[in-house]
């Protein structure tokens, strides 16, 4: 399996080493690391230099927008020369927060969408309470690259419009949650083919650990979700899922 998603830089009670290996042991032998912030470029190049199965995404999050300066393109395009920087992300809009400086978000989010189209990475998405901004912007902006809605968190009926645009959707932990019956009615409703897993860890962490430290260990627990949703088997869930991870992320 791939964790296509997973902050390993920021988890705080293990090292590298320890992440990896016991990802390893429980069946996950890639790991992506997303940007969130411009600090985060140097860690990521690091840990992609130092290590075979790790690679990257770089981009500024929303919430980080303020601190957005131009030479931050330059910045990601040098390094996007490396074949193991694999995406662009994580980016978007959040308007769970502070909705001060939506109009800035919006703008930066399009920058990086310009930015993935030019290198011709796919687009890692996050998505906080700004659905039809995000929905309608990639719509407009993006000519082509992939788009994953990372950690998806919207309806059955957005999922839909999602994939009828090709999308994919990150789906983590929070489909082990017991009352998170819209995002389990969303993995019931979208085809396995536009799913891929992932932890976020640190955050958000599966059942049986959740309210402890996440990490990419515990895609399984996502795994076995999704297939008890769909009803199909774990073996399934697997190999369907790292088959789109390596597609989209030409891994």
């Amino acid at each position: 399996m791939i964790d296509t998603h997973s902050h390993i830089n920021t988890i705080l009670e293990l090292n590298t080493d320890e992440i990896l290996e016991n990802a390893k042991r429980n069946g996950i032998e890639k790991v992506i690391v997303p940007a969130a912030c411009k600090s985060d470029f140097d860690d990521i190049m690091k840990l992609i230099d130092k290590y075979e199965n790790v690679y990257g995404m770089l981009g500024i999050h929303p919430s980080e927008a303020k601190d957005w300066d131009d030479s931050i393109i330059d910045k990601i395009r040098e390094y996007s020369k490396n074949k193991k920087i694999v995406g662009i992300g994580e980016i978007g809009l959040d308007y769970y927060w502070d909705k001060s400086f939506n109009e800035l978000q919006k703008e930066i989010f399009i920058k990086q969408i310009k930015l993935a189209n030019s290198l011709n990475l796919p687009i890692d998405i996050h998505d906080r309470e700004a659905h039809k901004d995000t929905f309608d912007i990639v719509k407009k902006y993006n000519k082509n690259s992939t788009i994953i809605m990372h950690c998806f968190s919207g309806s059955v009926e957005f999922a839909k419009e999602c994939i009828k645009e090709g999308w994919y959707l990150g789906i983590g932990g929070v489909v082990t949650f017991k009352n998170a019956i819209k995002m389990k009615d969303v993995v019931k409703n979208v085809p396995i083919e536009k799913i891929i897993l992932e932890t976020d860890a640190p955050y958000l962490t599966p059942v049986p650990y959740r309210g402890k430290e996440n990490q990419p260990a515990y895609v399984k627990f996502v795994a076995e979700e999704i297939a008890k949703i769909k009803n199909i088997t774990i073996n399934d869930v697997k190999n369907i899922t790292t088959q789109n991870a390596e597609r989209i992320f030409n891994i």
